[in-house]
């Protein structure tokens, strides 16, 4: 199968921007009063593997809009 090369950019910038949203919220989620009691609650627990879905989602997307770009060059 063959991407475009607006469908590849449109992939690679949503890997991207899962790398700039996702961490940004783990850190928020961190600070947040609700995610520690003697250790991390389930609101933390919850939260937390929402990001690493999240980025595992968003490195697999993006490395397959690179390969797109890639493949859509030579």
């Amino acid at each position: 199968m063959k991407l475009s090369r607006g469908t590849s950019v449109f992939l690679l910038a949503f890997g991207v921007w899962s790398w700039v949203i996702w961490p940004t919220f783990l850190r928020n989620i961190w600070k947040d009063p609700r995610s520690w009691d003697d250790g991390p609650t389930g609101f933390f627990t919850v939260h937390l593997l929402l990001v690493v879905a999240s980025l595992t989602f968003g490195t697999v997307i993006g490395v397959l809009g690179l390969r797109g770009l890639r493949a859509s060059r030579g």
